[in-house]
């Protein structure tokens, strides 16, 4: 008897992609906007977040769909801006899917929602694999972090249709080369827009924010 192979991976992934269309089909019925925000841990995905709403609060309606392993600690900051919030503990998972997507939704106010952003888990490996049925999907890649994880995540930079460079202020103290990011990112991922900013000093947040309204609209 031959040995049977069975690939696991792609089977969790055709499963997936079946879910995602569910979101997709709902969000679409909602008028709903969903974008999935990507990163390393410690990049600045939640203040970057939180800068984002309150620059474009006035114009669209946002929901925040948070993840992580365990804490509740970025679910509370939104929470206290008054965002309606549902906070996703995956339990040790290292991403979200659909189907995780699917259970946020059912607790949220899809009528009252023009944008639905999601904080995936900070990884910067499972979560490009892994289509949550979004509409736009971004990363953040901090300046500590270097110009070289293009060069060791590909997927991540093929996936997403932005990078927003977080972090500027700090960029004097770090040798971080931004020709060689945009020349090794382009070569995955030729429209990709990359976007330096830094939430503190507020330094290319106007062109970032701009950018996003026009996926929003």
């Amino acid at each position: 008897m031959d040995i049977e192979y069975i690939d696991l991976k792609e089977c969790i992934l055709a499963e997936n992609e079946g879910d995602a269309q569910e979101v997709r089909d709902l969000l679409k019925e909602k008028n709903v906007i969903l974008w999935n925000v990507m990163s390393s841990p410690g990049s600045g995905k939640t203040t970057f977040i939180t800068d984002v709403i309150k620059r474009l609060g006035s114009q669209f309606r946002f929901g925040v769909i948070e993840a992580d392993i365990e804490s509740t600690v970025d679910a509370e900051k939104m929470h206290a801006l008054g965002i309606p919030t549902v906070q996703l503990r995956t339990g040790g998972g290292c991403h979200l899917d659909a189907a995780m997507t699917m259970e946020a939704l059912a607790k949220m106010p899809l009528d009252d929602l023009d944008v639905l952003i999601i904080e995936n888990v900070g990884n910067l490996v499972c979560p490009a694999e892994f289509d949550v049925g979004a509409n736009i999907a971004t990363m953040l890649l901090s300046i500590p972090e270097g110009d070289d994880k293009c060069i060791k995540y590909p997927l991540m930079f093929t996936v997403t249709k932005a990078v927003f460079v977080t972090k500027m202020d700090v960029a004097p103290y770090f040798d971080f080369n931004f020709e060689a990011l945009e020349k090794n990112s382009h070569r995955l991922n030729n429209d990709l827009r990359i976007f330096p900013v830094s939430v503190k000093t507020g330094e290319g947040m106007d062109e970032a924010v701009e950018w996003l309204k026009q996926q929003f609209n």
